[in-house]
């Protein structure tokens, strides 16, 4: 069953005609340069705490930190989508953010102030991501706005690619404090590009109407392909423990700091490539119907890290991984398209803080077990456990497809 696009067409479109707009342009380059910024200093924040702790946990747990703040409001924060002029939105928190990391590259920084910091960071992000989200269906319909996505989820993992591979040499170069300084540079950079942006005003004039949390998560949660989507979205909370553990992992089979920035390019580089074929290359008829088996697919790899395998066959399987992740890209999209604009922020934002939430925990988790289990075995644990959850979710209700997106 075709799931019909707003525009009531699979016609293709390519991403040429996506760039074309130019508010889509202003928007994919402010959050292009911030991510890039942010991956430097994720790199940065996990070679760091390594270096003083040479403790797994704590090198996941700062890897982590970026994703905890979820639990403790980003979906309360996340409505502010739904209230507030988008655009302004997102400029004050990253204005608000560009503080917050120049503080983090002050010297001597004790661990848990860094932590706290980190996760103020972090919590700021929730409504920006939200209003993100939300303004670009405005800018895009029908097969360009899953185009759009698609672009944009490409440019988020290569972003992934280069601040891992980029920050490792970086940070072992000239040390992180600079990578902080950078990453707050990119936070005012984005301020001015999205200040550019029209104002976007929520879809919900009047102040009485608008809905409270409660309303976003009966959206999610009342209609079962929504639902589906929504679990569906949260294994990636599995496959996300080979980031955390890139470092522990890769000391385990001898590499230095700098390569094993490898390992936590891998899954990136192989998202990129997935998008791009998933996209380009499958009828957009075809796309939902593949989401549960390509989810459970992509947890296979991940197991085979129980055998330690060298370094080359280590990066092919996190490269398979991340190409066979790319489904997320297809169930962002449909989630969206199935969501009404006057509750697309909040909605949005709910499962987007669910999801950063628990892909920290996982990430915590995964440090406790690579203590005992070492590192390899804490991924393939993962892998075994995210397998076995796409396993349920291939017959659980909202599984099929429906006849209307949008």
């Amino acid at each position: 069953m075709t799931v019909k696009h707003p525009e009531g067409t699979d016609r293709s479109v390519g991403f040429r005609e996506v760039f074309s707009v130019a508010e889509y342009r202003r928007l994919w380059s402010a959050t292009v340069i911030s991510e890039l910024g942010d991956q430097l200093a994720r790199v940065a924040v996990v070679i760091l705490v390594y270096q003083r702790t040479s403790s797994a946990w704590l090198t996941a747990l700062s890897y982590a930190i970026s994703y905890l703040p979820a639990i403790m409001g980003g979906s309360l924060l996340a409505v502010l989508a739904d209230r507030y002029p988008r655009r302004n939105l997102m400029v004050s928190a990253d204005l608000l953010r560009a503080i917050l990391v120049l503080l983090i590259a002050i010297p001597a920084m004790p661990l848990l102030v860094l932590y706290l910091l980190l996760f103020a960071v972090q919590t700021l992000e929730s409504p920006a991501r939200a209003a993100r989200a939300a303004i670009l269906p405005q800018m895009l319909t029908g097969e360009r706005y899953t185009v759009g996505v698609a672009a944009y989820h490409v440019t988020n993992q290569f972003t992934y690619v280069a601040g891992f591979l980029v920050g490792g040499l970086v940070v072992v170069a000239t040390g992180p404090r600079l990578a902080f300084v950078i990453d707050a540079v990119t936070f005012v950079v984005s301020a001015l590009i999205v200040s550019r942006l029209a104002a976007y005003a929520p879809a919900e004039p009047d102040r009485a109407t608008k809905a409270r949390l409660r309303d976003r998560v009966r959206t999610v949660t009342g209609r079962p392909r929504l639902r589906w989507l929504a679990m569906l979205a949260l294994l990636a909370a599995f496959s996300m423990t080979p980031l955390a553990l890139a470092v522990p992992y890769g000391r385990q089979i001898g590499l230095d700091e700098d390569l094993s920035s490898l390992l936590m390019a891998a899954i990136p580089a192989g998202y990129v490539a997935g998008t791009f074929v998933l996209t380009r290359r499958v009828r957009p008829q075809a796309r939902s119907r593949l989401l549960g088996p390509l989810a459970l697919a992509s947890f296979l790899p991940l197991m085979g890290v129980a055998l330690v395998p060298p370094l080359p066959v280590m990066l092919v399987l996190l490269v398979v991984c991340g190409a066979l992740t790319a489904y997320q890209v297809v169930a962002n999209a449909e989630f969206v398209g199935l969501v009404p604009d006057e509750q697309r922020g909040g909605a949005i934002g709910v499962v987007a803080a669910t999801l950063t939430a628990a892909q920290g925990l996982a990430m915590v988790v995964a440090g406790v077990v690579a203590e005992f289990a070492g590192a390899g075995g804490a991924i393939a644990l993962f892998g075994t456990a995210g397998a076995i959850a796409a396993l349920l979710l291939l017959r659980a209700p909202g599984s099929r497809v429906e006849a209307t997106a949008g």
